[in-house]
Protein backbone atom coordinates (compact mmCIF):
# COMPACT_ATOMS: atom_id res chain seq x y z
CA UNK A 1 0.00 0.00 0.00
CA UNK A 2 1.19 3.53 -0.60
CA UNK A 3 2.95 4.85 2.31
CA UNK A 4 1.46 8.98 2.40
CA UNK A 5 -2.29 7.36 1.73
CA UNK A 6 -5.03 8.07 5.07
CA UNK A 7 -6.05 5.21 7.01
CA UNK A 8 -9.38 4.80 5.33
CA UNK A 9 -7.64 5.38 1.86
CA UNK A 10 -5.73 2.44 2.19
CA UNK A 11 -8.92 0.01 3.70
CA UNK A 12 -11.02 1.46 0.55
CA UNK A 13 -8.41 0.40 -1.66
CA UNK A 14 -8.19 -2.52 -0.26
CA UNK A 15 -11.90 -3.79 -0.20
CA UNK A 16 -12.11 -2.48 -4.20
CA UNK A 17 -9.32 -4.95 -5.47
CA UNK A 18 -10.90 -7.13 -7.70
CA UNK A 19 -8.08 -9.70 -7.40
CA UNK A 20 -8.67 -10.54 -3.93
CA UNK A 21 -11.21 -13.04 -2.49
CA UNK A 22 -13.21 -11.92 0.40
CA UNK A 23 -11.03 -13.67 2.86
CA UNK A 24 -7.90 -11.51 1.79
CA UNK A 25 -9.63 -8.42 2.11
CA UNK A 26 -10.27 -9.47 5.23
CA UNK A 27 -7.07 -10.31 6.33
CA UNK A 28 -4.90 -7.47 4.37
CA UNK A 29 -7.78 -5.02 6.06
CA UNK A 30 -6.92 -6.94 9.60
CA UNK A 31 -3.17 -6.13 8.52
CA UNK A 32 -4.10 -2.27 8.25
CA UNK A 33 -5.74 -1.97 11.17
CA UNK A 34 -2.97 -3.45 13.32
CA UNK A 35 -0.51 -1.72 11.75
CA UNK A 36 -2.28 1.61 12.83
CA UNK A 37 -1.57 1.26 16.72
CA UNK A 38 0.87 2.84 18.47
CA UNK A 39 4.18 0.74 18.27
CA UNK A 40 5.57 -1.15 21.53
CA UNK A 41 7.59 0.91 23.26
CA UNK A 42 11.47 0.96 21.74
CA UNK A 43 14.56 3.73 22.28
CA UNK A 44 15.80 5.68 19.45
CA UNK A 45 18.87 3.41 18.78
CA UNK A 46 16.03 0.76 17.63
CA UNK A 47 13.91 3.28 15.55
CA UNK A 48 17.32 4.78 13.80
CA UNK A 49 18.21 1.11 13.06
CA UNK A 50 15.00 0.29 11.65
CA UNK A 51 14.91 3.17 9.33
CA UNK A 52 18.60 2.45 8.43
CA UNK A 53 17.20 -0.89 7.10
CA UNK A 54 19.33 -2.62 9.21
CA UNK A 55 17.00 -4.20 11.05
CA UNK A 56 13.56 -5.41 10.11
CA UNK A 57 10.64 -6.66 12.21
CA UNK A 58 8.94 -8.62 9.12
CA UNK A 59 6.09 -7.01 9.89
CA UNK A 60 4.40 -8.76 12.32
CA UNK A 61 2.34 -6.32 13.50
CA UNK A 62 2.61 -2.89 16.14
CA UNK A 63 1.01 -5.02 18.66
CA UNK A 64 2.18 -8.62 18.90
CA UNK A 65 -0.98 -10.70 19.36
CA UNK A 66 0.43 -13.89 18.59
CA UNK A 67 3.02 -16.09 17.98
CA UNK A 68 5.05 -15.67 14.76
CA UNK A 69 5.08 -19.80 14.73
CA UNK A 70 2.87 -22.37 16.62
CA UNK A 71 4.00 -26.16 16.74
CA UNK A 72 1.16 -27.64 18.97
CA UNK A 73 1.42 -31.40 20.43
CA UNK A 74 -0.77 -32.72 17.58
CA UNK A 75 -0.37 -36.19 18.99
CA UNK A 76 -1.65 -35.41 22.33
CA UNK A 77 -4.38 -33.83 20.93
CA UNK A 78 -5.61 -36.57 19.29
CA UNK A 79 -4.93 -38.98 22.42
CA UNK A 80 -6.87 -36.40 24.58
CA UNK A 81 -9.53 -34.87 22.70
CA UNK A 82 -10.30 -31.11 23.13
CA UNK A 83 -12.86 -29.99 25.72
CA UNK A 84 -12.61 -26.08 24.31
CA UNK A 85 -13.32 -27.77 20.80
CA UNK A 86 -15.89 -30.18 22.35
CA UNK A 87 -13.84 -33.50 20.68
CA UNK A 88 -13.31 -36.99 21.85
CA UNK A 89 -10.20 -38.75 21.85
CA UNK A 90 -10.37 -39.71 17.99
CA UNK A 91 -10.37 -43.04 17.95
CA UNK A 92 -10.00 -44.41 14.21
CA UNK A 93 -8.40 -42.52 11.11
CA UNK A 94 -11.13 -41.14 10.15
CA UNK A 95 -11.97 -39.32 13.27
CA UNK A 96 -8.29 -38.68 13.34
CA UNK A 97 -8.14 -36.57 10.26
CA UNK A 98 -11.01 -34.69 10.77
CA UNK A 99 -10.02 -33.63 14.69
CA UNK A 100 -6.59 -32.38 12.82
CA UNK A 101 -9.06 -30.27 10.19
CA UNK A 102 -10.82 -29.01 13.06
CA UNK A 103 -8.33 -27.78 15.34
CA UNK A 104 -5.44 -26.45 12.13
CA UNK A 105 -8.54 -23.70 12.00
CA UNK A 106 -8.21 -22.90 15.47
CA UNK A 107 -3.84 -22.23 15.62
CA UNK A 108 -2.64 -18.95 14.57
CA UNK A 109 0.71 -17.86 13.25
CA UNK A 110 1.82 -14.80 11.39
CA UNK A 111 -0.18 -15.68 8.17
CA UNK A 112 -3.16 -16.74 10.28
CA UNK A 113 -2.68 -19.92 8.95
CA UNK A 114 -1.38 -22.92 10.71
CA UNK A 115 2.09 -23.44 9.62
CA UNK A 116 2.77 -26.13 11.50
CA UNK A 117 0.90 -29.66 10.93
CA UNK A 118 2.94 -32.13 12.36
CA UNK A 119 4.94 -35.00 12.17
CA UNK A 120 1.85 -36.38 10.28
CA UNK A 121 3.23 -39.99 9.78
CA UNK A 122 4.04 -40.19 13.68
CA UNK A 123 0.81 -38.77 14.33
CA UNK A 124 -1.57 -40.67 12.25
CA UNK A 125 0.42 -44.35 12.16
CA UNK A 126 -1.48 -45.31 15.52
CA UNK A 127 -5.07 -44.82 13.54
CA UNK A 128 -3.77 -46.85 10.65
CA UNK A 129 -4.04 -50.22 12.41
CA UNK A 130 -6.10 -52.56 10.30
CA UNK A 131 -6.34 -50.36 6.85
CA UNK A 132 -4.55 -51.40 3.55
CA UNK A 133 -2.51 -49.22 1.67
CA UNK A 134 -4.78 -48.17 -1.10
CA UNK A 135 -7.30 -47.48 1.30
CA UNK A 136 -5.10 -45.04 3.54
CA UNK A 137 -3.69 -43.40 0.03
CA UNK A 138 -7.76 -42.54 -0.54
CA UNK A 139 -7.71 -40.65 2.33
CA UNK A 140 -4.70 -39.02 2.51
CA UNK A 141 -5.15 -37.94 -1.10
CA UNK A 142 -8.49 -36.36 -0.25
CA UNK A 143 -7.23 -34.78 2.88
CA UNK A 144 -4.46 -33.45 1.07
CA UNK A 145 -6.46 -31.94 -1.76
CA UNK A 146 -8.83 -30.56 1.37
CA UNK A 147 -5.48 -28.68 2.74
CA UNK A 148 -4.63 -26.92 -0.55
CA UNK A 149 -8.11 -25.73 -0.82
CA UNK A 150 -9.39 -24.48 2.69
CA UNK A 151 -5.70 -23.08 4.09
CA UNK A 152 -3.89 -21.98 0.69
CA UNK A 153 -0.90 -20.29 2.07
CA UNK A 154 2.88 -22.43 0.83
CA UNK A 155 4.35 -21.15 4.88
CA UNK A 156 1.75 -24.23 5.63
CA UNK A 157 4.19 -27.34 6.72
CA UNK A 158 4.07 -30.90 6.76
CA UNK A 159 7.14 -33.03 8.33
CA UNK A 160 7.60 -36.92 7.77
CA UNK A 161 10.03 -39.31 8.35
CA UNK A 162 12.92 -40.64 9.22
CA UNK A 163 11.15 -44.08 10.01
CA UNK A 164 9.55 -46.42 6.89
CA UNK A 165 6.48 -46.32 7.27
CA UNK A 166 2.99 -46.63 5.01
CA UNK A 167 2.17 -43.05 6.22
CA UNK A 168 5.60 -41.38 4.85
CA UNK A 169 5.70 -43.16 1.82
CA UNK A 170 1.86 -42.60 1.06
CA UNK A 171 2.42 -38.83 1.77
CA UNK A 172 5.55 -39.00 -0.82
CA UNK A 173 3.50 -40.44 -3.33
CA UNK A 174 0.25 -37.47 -2.75
CA UNK A 175 2.51 -35.29 -3.49
CA UNK A 176 4.39 -36.14 -6.24
CA UNK A 177 0.94 -36.65 -8.06
CA UNK A 178 -0.78 -33.52 -7.16
CA UNK A 179 2.54 -30.90 -7.38
CA UNK A 180 0.34 -28.08 -4.93
CA UNK A 181 1.90 -25.59 -4.07
CA UNK A 182 0.38 -26.63 0.06
CA UNK A 183 1.00 -27.89 2.35
CA UNK A 184 4.97 -27.15 2.28
CA UNK A 185 6.55 -30.48 2.98
CA UNK A 186 10.03 -31.49 4.82
CA UNK A 187 11.34 -35.31 5.07
CA UNK A 188 13.58 -35.86 7.73
CA UNK A 189 16.49 -38.01 7.32
CA UNK A 190 18.85 -39.82 9.60
CA UNK A 191 21.48 -42.02 8.15
CA UNK A 192 20.87 -44.92 11.01
CA UNK A 193 17.30 -45.05 10.88
CA UNK A 194 16.31 -44.28 7.44
CA UNK A 195 16.81 -46.92 3.75
CA UNK A 196 18.22 -45.77 1.29
CA UNK A 197 14.85 -46.26 -1.13
CA UNK A 198 12.62 -44.26 1.44
CA UNK A 199 15.79 -40.96 0.53
CA UNK A 200 15.58 -42.24 -3.10
CA UNK A 201 11.88 -42.03 -3.01
CA UNK A 202 12.47 -38.38 -1.20
CA UNK A 203 14.95 -36.84 -3.48
CA UNK A 204 13.26 -38.05 -6.92
CA UNK A 205 10.34 -36.25 -5.76
CA UNK A 206 12.40 -33.15 -5.84
CA UNK A 207 12.51 -33.46 -9.34
CA UNK A 208 9.08 -34.34 -10.21
CA UNK A 209 7.53 -31.16 -7.78
CA UNK A 210 10.61 -29.54 -6.43
CA UNK A 211 9.43 -31.29 -3.17
CA UNK A 212 10.32 -32.31 -0.06
CA UNK A 213 13.30 -30.28 1.86
CA UNK A 214 15.26 -33.28 3.08
CA UNK A 215 16.19 -32.35 6.65
CA UNK A 216 19.50 -33.49 8.79
CA UNK A 217 17.55 -34.92 11.65
CA UNK A 218 20.35 -36.11 13.99
CA UNK A 219 21.46 -32.57 13.75
CA UNK A 220 18.13 -30.82 14.45
CA UNK A 221 17.68 -33.69 17.11
CA UNK A 222 20.86 -32.59 18.84
CA UNK A 223 19.94 -29.06 18.75
CA UNK A 224 16.63 -29.56 21.33
CA UNK A 225 15.45 -31.74 24.42
CA UNK A 226 13.18 -34.90 24.52
CA UNK A 227 10.44 -32.75 23.75
CA UNK A 228 11.16 -32.72 20.60
CA UNK A 229 11.31 -30.08 17.41
CA UNK A 230 9.28 -29.07 14.02
CA UNK A 231 9.85 -27.75 10.93
CA UNK A 232 7.58 -24.79 9.93
CA UNK A 233 6.57 -22.33 6.99
CA UNK A 234 9.90 -22.52 4.87
CA UNK A 235 12.61 -24.03 6.83
CA UNK A 236 12.40 -23.30 10.17
CA UNK A 237 13.02 -25.37 13.25
CA UNK A 238 11.63 -24.91 16.26
CA UNK A 239 11.09 -26.61 19.58
CA UNK A 240 7.55 -28.78 19.43
CA UNK A 241 4.98 -27.65 21.55
CA UNK A 242 6.25 -24.55 21.06
CA UNK A 243 7.52 -21.72 18.27
CA UNK A 244 8.82 -18.55 17.79
CA UNK A 245 7.21 -15.46 19.70
CA UNK A 246 9.14 -13.08 17.30
CA UNK A 247 11.27 -13.83 13.87
CA UNK A 248 13.69 -10.15 13.75
CA UNK A 249 16.26 -9.76 10.95
CA UNK A 250 19.44 -8.35 11.10
CA UNK A 251 20.86 -6.79 7.06
CA UNK A 252 24.49 -7.78 7.19
CA UNK A 253 24.99 -5.86 4.13
CA UNK A 254 23.95 -3.02 5.60
CA UNK A 255 26.40 -3.19 9.50
CA UNK A 256 29.17 -4.58 7.02
CA UNK A 257 28.93 -0.58 5.29
CA UNK A 258 28.73 1.06 9.06
CA UNK A 259 32.36 -0.64 9.60
CA UNK A 260 35.26 0.79 9.07
CA UNK A 261 37.04 -2.94 8.00
CA UNK A 262 36.35 -6.27 9.25
CA UNK A 263 37.90 -6.11 12.45
CA UNK A 264 35.71 -3.76 13.25
CA UNK A 265 32.95 -4.66 11.93
CA UNK A 266 33.44 -8.09 14.55
CA UNK A 267 34.73 -5.67 17.51
CA UNK A 268 32.54 -3.11 17.20
CA UNK A 269 29.97 -2.63 14.47
CA UNK A 270 28.26 -6.00 15.01
CA UNK A 271 28.39 -6.47 18.73
CA UNK A 272 26.60 -3.04 18.77
CA UNK A 273 23.96 -3.85 16.36
CA UNK A 274 23.12 -7.15 18.08
CA UNK A 275 22.90 -5.66 20.88
CA UNK A 276 20.23 -3.16 19.66
CA UNK A 277 18.06 -5.90 17.86
CA UNK A 278 18.07 -7.86 21.16
CA UNK A 279 16.18 -4.54 22.63
CA UNK A 280 13.51 -5.34 19.85
CA UNK A 281 13.54 -8.73 20.27
CA UNK A 282 12.22 -8.06 23.78
CA UNK A 283 10.07 -5.30 23.37
CA UNK A 284 8.20 -7.04 20.85
CA UNK A 285 8.71 -10.49 22.64
CA UNK A 286 7.49 -8.67 26.21
CA UNK A 287 3.97 -7.54 24.79
CA UNK A 288 2.79 -11.03 23.17
CA UNK A 289 3.90 -12.80 26.44
CA UNK A 290 2.61 -9.99 29.09
CA UNK A 291 -0.26 -8.00 27.57
CA UNK A 292 -1.54 -9.74 24.62
CA UNK A 293 -3.21 -12.76 26.29
CA UNK A 294 -2.67 -15.12 24.32
CA UNK A 295 -1.02 -17.38 26.53
CA UNK A 296 -4.63 -17.85 28.47
CA UNK A 297 -5.74 -19.49 25.31
CA UNK A 298 -6.78 -23.04 25.37
CA UNK A 299 -3.88 -24.52 23.72
CA UNK A 300 -2.13 -23.77 26.40
CA UNK A 301 -4.65 -24.88 29.24
CA UNK A 302 -4.82 -28.29 27.18
CA UNK A 303 -1.15 -28.78 27.25
CA UNK A 304 -0.92 -28.86 23.89
CA UNK A 305 1.68 -25.60 23.77
CA UNK A 306 3.68 -24.13 26.80
CA UNK A 307 4.92 -20.64 27.05
CA UNK A 308 8.53 -21.80 27.94
CA UNK A 309 8.83 -23.80 24.98
CA UNK A 310 8.59 -20.20 22.60
CA UNK A 311 11.79 -18.26 21.20
CA UNK A 312 12.49 -15.43 19.70
CA UNK A 313 14.16 -16.11 16.30
CA UNK A 314 17.54 -14.47 15.61
CA UNK A 315 17.59 -13.37 11.88
CA UNK A 316 20.10 -12.66 9.64
CA UNK A 317 20.57 -12.11 6.12
CA UNK A 318 22.52 -10.51 3.29
CA UNK A 319 25.65 -12.29 4.04
CA UNK A 320 27.20 -12.35 0.76
CA UNK A 321 26.58 -8.75 0.53
CA UNK A 322 28.52 -7.84 3.94
CA UNK A 323 31.61 -10.23 2.86
CA UNK A 324 32.11 -8.64 -0.43
CA UNK A 325 31.56 -5.24 1.00
CA UNK A 326 34.11 -5.72 3.97
CA UNK A 327 36.89 -7.54 1.74
CA UNK A 328 36.97 -4.29 -0.22
CA UNK A 329 37.13 -2.33 2.42
CA UNK A 330 40.24 -4.42 3.70
CA UNK A 331 41.93 -3.98 0.19
CA UNK A 332 40.77 -7.58 -1.32
CA UNK A 333 39.04 -8.70 -4.74
CA UNK A 334 37.73 -11.86 -3.45
CA UNK A 335 33.93 -12.54 -3.94
CA UNK A 336 31.79 -14.55 -1.44
CA UNK A 337 31.24 -17.87 -2.94
CA UNK A 338 33.60 -18.08 -5.56
CA UNK A 339 37.19 -17.69 -3.49
CA UNK A 340 38.03 -19.84 -0.50
CA UNK A 341 39.41 -16.64 1.46
CA UNK A 342 35.19 -14.95 1.26
CA UNK A 343 33.97 -18.15 2.03
CA UNK A 344 35.94 -18.24 5.64
CA UNK A 345 35.25 -15.03 6.45
CA UNK A 346 31.43 -15.44 6.09
CA UNK A 347 32.09 -18.60 8.46
CA UNK A 348 33.70 -16.23 10.65
CA UNK A 349 30.88 -13.63 11.00
CA UNK A 350 28.21 -17.10 11.12
CA UNK A 351 30.37 -17.77 14.05
CA UNK A 352 30.51 -14.80 15.55
CA UNK A 353 26.65 -14.57 15.71
CA UNK A 354 26.49 -18.03 17.28
CA UNK A 355 28.77 -16.91 19.96
CA UNK A 356 26.69 -13.81 21.02
CA UNK A 357 23.20 -15.38 20.43
CA UNK A 358 23.94 -18.39 22.61
CA UNK A 359 25.88 -16.35 25.39
CA UNK A 360 23.32 -13.73 25.63
CA UNK A 361 19.91 -14.16 27.41
CA UNK A 362 16.37 -13.36 26.81
CA UNK A 363 13.16 -12.87 29.02
CA UNK A 364 11.29 -15.13 27.02
CA UNK A 365 13.93 -17.70 24.98
CA UNK A 366 14.22 -21.52 24.76
CA UNK A 367 15.88 -22.38 28.45
CA UNK A 368 17.12 -18.39 27.87
CA UNK A 369 18.09 -18.13 24.87
CA UNK A 370 17.00 -16.81 20.96
CA UNK A 371 17.72 -18.63 18.41
CA UNK A 372 20.15 -18.25 15.39
CA UNK A 373 18.20 -18.38 12.25
CA UNK A 374 19.29 -17.59 8.32
CA UNK A 375 16.38 -15.66 7.12
CA UNK A 376 15.31 -16.27 3.44
CA UNK A 377 13.85 -12.96 2.49
CA UNK A 378 11.08 -11.46 1.57
CA UNK A 379 9.54 -9.92 -1.48
CA UNK A 380 10.57 -6.36 -1.03
CA UNK A 381 13.80 -7.16 -0.19
CA UNK A 382 16.12 -5.28 -3.17
CA UNK A 383 19.77 -6.10 -3.74
CA UNK A 384 20.15 -7.87 -0.83
CA UNK A 385 20.70 -11.91 -1.05
CA UNK A 386 18.64 -13.84 1.05
CA UNK A 387 20.30 -15.75 4.75
CA UNK A 388 23.97 -16.58 4.04
CA UNK A 389 23.02 -18.03 -0.09
CA UNK A 390 25.42 -17.21 -2.87
CA UNK A 391 23.76 -14.36 -5.12
CA UNK A 392 21.28 -15.72 -8.28
CA UNK A 393 23.36 -15.93 -11.12
CA UNK A 394 26.20 -16.58 -9.77
CA UNK A 395 25.85 -19.86 -8.71
CA UNK A 396 28.48 -22.53 -8.82
CA UNK A 397 28.52 -26.15 -9.96
CA UNK A 398 26.09 -27.59 -7.18
CA UNK A 399 29.17 -29.28 -5.66
CA UNK A 400 30.83 -26.26 -5.08
CA UNK A 401 28.15 -24.54 -4.10
CA UNK A 402 27.45 -27.44 -1.25
CA UNK A 403 31.38 -27.17 -0.61
CA UNK A 404 31.16 -23.30 0.27
CA UNK A 405 28.05 -23.36 2.37
CA UNK A 406 28.18 -26.67 4.53
CA UNK A 407 30.30 -24.90 7.32
CA UNK A 408 27.80 -22.21 7.81
CA UNK A 409 25.16 -24.91 8.73
CA UNK A 410 26.15 -25.83 12.08
CA UNK A 411 25.85 -21.97 13.78
CA UNK A 412 22.09 -21.84 12.70
CA UNK A 413 19.91 -23.83 14.98
CA UNK A 414 16.66 -22.37 13.68
CA UNK A 415 16.99 -22.98 10.31
CA UNK A 416 19.07 -22.50 7.34
CA UNK A 417 18.81 -23.50 3.87
CA UNK A 418 20.24 -22.43 0.42
CA UNK A 419 17.93 -23.50 -3.06
CA UNK A 420 20.21 -25.66 -5.68
CA UNK A 421 18.83 -24.87 -8.48
CA UNK A 422 19.09 -28.30 -11.00
CA UNK A 423 18.75 -28.18 -14.73
CA UNK A 424 16.09 -30.70 -15.80
CA UNK A 425 18.16 -32.92 -17.50
CA UNK A 426 18.24 -34.53 -13.67
CA UNK A 427 14.94 -35.77 -14.40
CA UNK A 428 16.85 -38.53 -16.98
CA UNK A 429 19.09 -39.26 -13.97
CA UNK A 430 17.31 -38.89 -10.80
CA UNK A 431 20.11 -40.74 -9.06
CA UNK A 432 22.35 -37.51 -9.01
CA UNK A 433 19.81 -35.72 -6.76
CA UNK A 434 20.12 -38.79 -5.01
CA UNK A 435 23.76 -39.00 -4.61
CA UNK A 436 23.86 -35.11 -4.19
CA UNK A 437 21.16 -34.70 -1.15
CA UNK A 438 23.51 -37.60 0.76
CA UNK A 439 26.10 -36.17 -0.04
CA UNK A 440 25.37 -32.68 1.46
CA UNK A 441 23.67 -33.86 4.56
CA UNK A 442 26.64 -35.98 5.01
CA UNK A 443 28.98 -33.04 5.31
CA UNK A 444 26.78 -31.00 7.77
CA UNK A 445 23.62 -29.61 5.56
CA UNK A 446 20.82 -29.23 8.22
CA UNK A 447 18.87 -29.02 5.04
CA UNK A 448 18.66 -29.57 1.54
CA UNK A 449 16.81 -28.04 -1.09
CA UNK A 450 16.33 -28.26 -5.00
CA UNK A 451 14.85 -26.81 -7.47
CA UNK A 452 14.40 -28.43 -10.67
CA UNK A 453 14.25 -25.92 -13.88
CA UNK A 454 11.93 -27.02 -15.98
CA UNK A 455 9.00 -27.43 -13.06
CA UNK A 456 6.55 -25.02 -12.66
CA UNK A 457 6.19 -25.76 -8.99
CA UNK A 458 9.19 -23.73 -7.64
CA UNK A 459 10.81 -22.35 -4.27
CA UNK A 460 10.65 -18.85 -4.03
CA UNK A 461 12.62 -18.17 -0.45
CA UNK A 462 11.61 -21.65 0.90
CA UNK A 463 7.75 -21.73 0.42
CA UNK A 464 6.00 -23.22 -2.91
CA UNK A 465 4.45 -21.01 -6.12
CA UNK A 466 3.98 -21.98 -9.58
CA UNK A 467 5.60 -19.96 -12.44
CA UNK A 468 1.90 -20.46 -14.32
CA UNK A 469 0.08 -18.79 -10.84
CA UNK A 470 2.72 -15.50 -10.86
CA UNK A 471 2.21 -15.05 -14.69
CA UNK A 472 -1.26 -14.43 -13.98
CA UNK A 473 -1.33 -13.04 -10.91
CA UNK A 474 -2.03 -9.46 -11.76
CA UNK A 475 -4.79 -10.02 -14.36
CA UNK A 476 -6.42 -12.54 -12.01
CA UNK A 477 -5.19 -12.38 -8.66
CA UNK A 478 -4.75 -16.20 -6.79
CA UNK A 479 -6.80 -18.36 -4.30
CA UNK A 480 -3.77 -19.03 -3.08
CA UNK A 481 -2.05 -16.32 -0.57
CA UNK A 482 1.66 -16.42 -1.00
CA UNK A 483 1.26 -16.65 -5.04
CA UNK A 484 1.05 -12.34 -4.93
CA UNK A 485 4.37 -12.81 -2.48
CA UNK A 486 5.83 -14.60 -5.16
CA UNK A 487 5.29 -12.50 -8.10
CA UNK A 488 6.60 -9.66 -5.84
CA UNK A 489 9.44 -11.66 -5.16
CA UNK A 490 10.01 -12.24 -8.93
CA UNK A 491 9.90 -8.67 -9.62
CA UNK A 492 11.80 -7.12 -6.86
CA UNK A 493 14.32 -10.18 -5.82
CA UNK A 494 15.50 -12.07 -8.91
CA UNK A 495 14.97 -15.61 -7.64
CA UNK A 496 14.17 -16.44 -11.40
CA UNK A 497 17.61 -15.50 -12.14
CA UNK A 498 18.74 -18.53 -10.49
CA UNK A 499 21.30 -19.96 -12.52
CA UNK A 500 20.64 -23.80 -13.58
CA UNK A 501 23.18 -26.45 -12.93
CA UNK A 502 23.67 -30.04 -14.17
CA UNK A 503 24.79 -32.14 -11.70
CA UNK A 504 26.16 -35.65 -13.23
CA UNK A 505 25.38 -38.88 -11.36
CA UNK A 506 29.13 -39.78 -12.20
CA UNK A 507 30.29 -36.05 -10.09
CA UNK A 508 28.14 -36.44 -7.07
CA UNK A 509 29.53 -39.72 -5.69
CA UNK A 510 33.05 -38.13 -6.13
CA UNK A 511 31.86 -35.24 -3.87
CA UNK A 512 30.50 -38.08 -1.57
CA UNK A 513 32.96 -40.12 -1.87
CA UNK A 514 36.01 -37.13 -1.13
CA UNK A 515 33.83 -36.04 1.75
Amino acid sequence: MVNNMSIPEKFRQIINDPTLSPMQKSQYLALEADASLPYPEITESVKAAIEDNILCDMFEGNAPFKPRYVLPDYAKFLQQGSEYLELPPAKDFDEALNHLTILYHHVPSVTNIPVYLGQLDDVLLPYAEGLDAETIYRKLRLFWILLDRTLPDAFMHVNIGPTDNVICRTILRVDAELKQVAPNLTFMYDPEITPDDLLRQASHNICECSKPHIANYPVHAHAYDNSGFGIVSCYNSLPLAGGANTLVRMNLKEVARKASSSEDFFHATLPNYCQTMYELIEARSAYLHEQSGFFNGFLVQEGLIDESRFAPMFGIYGMAEAVNILLEKDGRDEKYGQQPAANKLGHRISKALSDIVTSTPVKYGYHGRALLHAQGGISLDEDVTPGVRIPYGTEPDPVSHIQALAQHHQYYTSGISDILTIDETVKSNPEAMYQLCKGALAIGFREFTANVHSNDLVRVTGYMVKLSDIAKFKEQGSRTNTTGLGAEAAANTGILNRKPRVVSHEQAPRYCDSQ
